[in-house]
């Protein structure tokens, strides 16, 4: 398991290990084009594709992308009842591209609000990729941050009561949490001109860098990607530390 950042000093790389993704601006992008937000949703699923390509080339090791959030429910219910049925159709359509590209795909967040057959979907996808050894694409959906936190802290209670009493540490809560099998995130992207992270990996975003753009995310291509990743070389990743410490690091 890996541990918190404000525990050890994870190691920085050029290319961050850990990309998190909000894919905002679908609906907004359709619009531009007098089209009905359902084309900018569509539009999005085809972006998808091309930033797992891209992560996989430059080796990313883990792509996290936040696709439906909790909140998300409070939509118009003939946008949800698509979203869903996009959702379903991605699932079976994309698992076999993933799995023959060594793609592992694992989803984080609440399934008893999915009809029986997207958890059907979601569970054998899951299988099918599961002994891939390369990109991990985790798909955030009916996800919260708040409730992340809330259900790691239930499981830790469930599985260790006396911690109830005597308390209890990071160290305790962070296996229980949706994403321990994979480091903090190291870029944080959100497109659609939107600057806040929405709920999104609250306890895990605590020292990633922020990097905020314009883009609708259905315009948001190779080039826009690699343009966010050049943007995070020239952030100075501290931890806690000074500048100065930093540059008496050895390599």
């Amino acid at each position: 398991m890996f541990k918190s950042s404000t525990q050890t000093i994870p190691t920085v790389n050029e290319v961050p290990c850990h990309i998190a993704i909000i894919m905002d601006g679908n609906g907004r992008w359709a619009k531009q084009r007098f089209l009905p937000r359902v084309a900018g949703h569509k539009q999005g699923v085809e972006t998808v594709r091309e930033a797992v390509k891209a992560c996989s080339e430059l080796g990313v090791g883990y792509l996290t992308l936040f696709a439906f959030s909790s909140e998300n429910w409070r939509r118009p219910p003939e946008e949800v009842s698509f979203l869903m049925g996009l959702f379903l159709a991605a699932l079976e359509r994309e698992v076999a591209k993933l799995d023959k590209n060594g793609i592992r795909l694992r989803l984080i967040g609440r399934r008893d609000r999915f009809s029986p057959e997207i958890i059907r979907s979601i569970e054998a996808a899951e299988a099918r990729t599961a002994a891939n050894s390369g990109l991990t694409l985790t798909i955030a959906a009916d996800y919260g941050g708040r409730w992340d936190i809330m259900n790691a802290t239930q499981l830790m209670l469930k599985a260790h009561p006396e911690l109830a009493t005597t308390g209890f540490e990071e160290a305790d809560l962070e296996p229980y949490l949706a994403m321990a099998y994979a480091p903090e995130p190291d870029l944080f992207i959100r497109t659609g001109g939107e600057g806040r992270v929405s709920n999104f990996l609250l306890w895990q975003l605590a020292y990633t860098e922020l990097y905020f753009t314009d883009t609708f995310w259905p315009d948001f291509n190779r080039t826009a990607l690699e343009a966010a990743i050049q943007s995070y070389r020239h952030r100075e990743r501290r931890f806690g530390r000074t500048s100065e410490q930093l540059k008496s690091t050895p390599c």
